[in-house]
């Protein structure tokens, strides 16, 4: 059984209320709920998390430090965070970025991403099926030990 982490940042638990034109109506929660069913059916487990400080995000990557595959959604920390990136290279688990919306057609300052370039994949502007493409590729790369 492998271990998928499910890492989220500042405001994601506001899903569902924080401007729906841009995220959508759906809730973390229930975004949380689809990947673990999806790891589930594969046999395989996720741990969840979100936090609004950068420095729990990086404590809890160093906590789960032997999964075997990583969701993260950083939020702004995309954008801002050595820290995130620096936690993620130490670990050294394979991990797909997601964003919920398109960060390049946005401000200019989305699209820099402090992990895009260690990252297996990036998925952008997808809306909530981004995690569950995202999970589906992880499961694909389990699957086949890659």
């Amino acid at each position: 059984m492998a271990t998928i982490l499910l890492l989220n940042g500042p405001n994601l638990n506001t899903l569902g209320q924080r401007e729906p034109s841009i995220y959508g109506a759906t809730t973390l929660k229930q975004i949380e709920k689809a990947v673990g069913d999806l790891a589930r059916e594969a046999g395989h487990q996720v741990q969840c998390f979100q936090s609004n400080s950068e420095g729990d995000m990086v404590d809890w990557l160093h906590k789960h430090n032997k999964a075997d595959f990583l969701l993260i959604n950083a939020g702004a920390y995309t954008h801002t965070s050595v820290a995130l990136r620096d936690a993620i290279l130490a670990i050294k688990i394979p991990f797909i970025e997601i964003h919920i919306s398109n960060v390049h057609a946005r401000e200019a300052f989305r699209g820099k991403s402090y992990l895009a370039d260690i990252a297996v994949g990036i998925i952008s502007g997808l809306g909530p099926m981004g995690y569950e493409l995202a999970t589906s590729y992880a499961l694909d790369k389990l699957k086949s030990g890659a």
